[in-house]
């Protein structure tokens, strides 16, 4: 079973009086009186929609009840329901406001402690060279290691600490450092860092940083060689060109002089950098792309040219799970032809590159690509996708035998809802419908790869059919008399009312076809995102 899309917790009341979790205590009132108009049982005469009426008004009063008290709003923000029922409300425990007030404010203590602890960040990279030509010539195959590793933690609002080192062995030589760095946040714009290393680059220096504007920032570092006494004088200027790119310059003054330019670009599909250097005794430039096919791989090439390099560098990754993504790689260059095989976890990074051959045949180069490509594709299709589609689909069978009562239940009081919303949502419609204004015409919620599959046929979709809703009817009703509808960020859509989870644990989306001024429009979107119509940009 896939593990439901992260979204903000403790917001279903919200959901069902269909305000913002940001709604004040005005909003709150009107919202409960609208809704208290719609579900009052005094409206119903026969029986059993007046028992459907008595239900959903006692959920109502219920989240008005909580929402419009400010120490219990406050718990089920951070709590939920459960904090509402375990002790933090007003009962045996907590007698007094006073007492409660006190308590959260314990909790709230306790949880910035937590907060706090979570920014303590190890960090490291275990890089093992590894060379065919040694092994072949019975040197072994290892041609040397380094590893580095760093721990950051936040010792107050305004101050952090790093403290690092690194072990390199190359052959029969090798060395180590070891570092430590202070970092202080002056304001908001502006901050320092003192730093000193001990061992083969033992120096110390500080290091400051400013925001000058909205868009652009400066850095400036002084460093002192504690081996030869020499000076390092770094500046960097950095500037946002648009919401996704930013450019930079660097110039560095010291024993090695230089200067360089770059460019890096980021957005959800892909990210692209390039830079230009030169300086005293060497130049480069180098540039790399990397384009995502799906939330969990990847594919990257990386080019590097100057005067000690002549690099190509092509491969691709996948996430493996929530912490952690393999990267493969082939690498062309002087120094040789490469794999390179890379482990990232959390902070820590094991890179293992693979010296093939230090000449560059033709035919050598293009089976070194070739085969590990051709492999990989034939695991991927025909080993780990029939698994993994084997081991999900059975995850999913699973959780629906798990959770089918407790679907029924709530599809059923979902029907029960919409039927109360029925009458108010057709005038709603109607009237829509004569000032040639805003009209649901279909709109599912349910599981995400169900929607997705929703217009296969009949029998590839019946498994999938009872993970989807139809909410056209709730979503009429919600339509606004200027002829919009509008549906938060941050809360979970199967608490609006006439909604239900159709799939618990799974992640969801809504899709909502809708007319408006003649056109017909369209549009989906994930579980906890706001949605708001009618957009030109959902036109079909």
């Amino acid at each position: 079973m896939k593990e439901e899309d992260a979204g903000p917790p403790n917001r279903e009341l919200y959901a069902l009086l269909h305000i913002s979790p940001e709604a004040s205590d005005e909003e709150i009132r009107k919202a409960y009186r609208q809704w208290a108009q719609v579900y009052h049982p005094d409206k119903y005469q026969e029986l059993h929609m007046k028992d459907i009426a008595t239900e959903n008004f006692q959920r109502i009063c219920e989240a008005y009840e909580i929402l419009s008290d400010v120490n219990k709003r406050q718990i089920y923000d951070i709590y939920g329901m459960e904090g509402l029922t375990s002790g933090l409300e007003l009962g045996p425990k907590l007698n007094k406001v006073e007492e409660l007030k006190e308590e959260l404010e314990r909790l709230r203590r306790r949880k910035e402690q937590e907060k706090i602890s979570a920014h303590f960040r190890p960090s490291g990279t275990i890089l093992a060279n590894m060379s065919l030509p040694h092994l072949l010539k019975g040197a072994g195959i290892m041609r040397g290691m380094a590893m580095t590793s760093e721990v950051q933690t936040q010792i107050s609002k305004n101050n952090a600490i790093a403290i690092g080192g690194n072990l390199a062995v190359n052959g029969n030589s090798g060395g180590g450092a070891a570092s430590a760095v202070f970092r202080h946040q002056i304001s908001p714009a502006s901050s320092v860092e003192f730093m000193a290393s001990a061992g083969l680059r033992a120096l110390v220096g500080v290091h400051t940083s400013r925001q000058l504007s909205l868009h652009s920032t400066a850095t400036m570092g002084l460093a002192m060689s504690l081996r030869d006494g020499s000076l390092n004088l770094s500046n960097s200027w950095t500037r946002q060109l648009s919401e996704t790119a930013n450019g930079n310059i660097q110039l560095a003054l010291g024993p090695e002089s230089s200067i360089s330019v770059g460019w890096q670009k980021k957005d959800v599909k892909m990210s692209a950098a390039g830079e230009l250097k030169f300086g005293t005794s060497s130049f480069g430039a180098s540039a790399h792309y990397t384009h995502r096919f799906s939330s969990k791989s990847h594919g990257r090439i990386v080019g590097k040219v100057g005067s000690t390099t002549l690099e190509l560098e092509v491969g691709g990754g996948r996430k493996v799970s929530n912490f952690s993504s393999v990267r493969m790689l082939y690498s062309i260059g002087i120094q040789g032809i490469f794999w390179k095989f890379e482990l990232h976890r959390g902070g820590q990074k094991l890179i293992i590159p693979i010296l093939l051959s230090r000449h560059l045949n033709p035919v050598f180069a293009t089976g070194a690509f070739i085969l590990p490509t051709s492999v990989y594709f034939l695991l991927k299709n025909f080993v780990f996708k029939p698994y993994f589609l084997k081991r999900e689909k059975q995850k999913a069978l699973e959780n629906m035998e798990r959770t089918f009562t407790k679907v029924q239940e709530a599809r059923a009081a979902a029907e029960k809802a919409q039927q109360l919303l029925q009458n108010v949502a057709n005038r709603k419609r109607n009237r829509q419908l004569e000032t040639n204004g805003l009209v649901i015409t279909r709109a599912l919620y349910g599981n995400r790869t169900a929607l997705s599959r929703k217009d296969e046929s009949r029998e590839t979709q019946h498994d999938l059919t009872s993970q989807i809703m139809d909410v056209t009817l709730p979503l009429n009703f919600l339509v606004s008399e200027s002829g919009q509808l509008k549906l938060h960020e941050g809360v979970k859509k199967s608490g609006i009312m006439g909604f239900c989870d159709p799939c618990p644990g799974e992640p969801k989306q809504l899709h909502v076809e809708y007319t408006y001024r003649g056109g017909r429009y369209e549009v989906v979107v994930d579980d906890f995102e706001e949605l708001i119509i009618p957009q030109e940009v959902h036109r079909i």
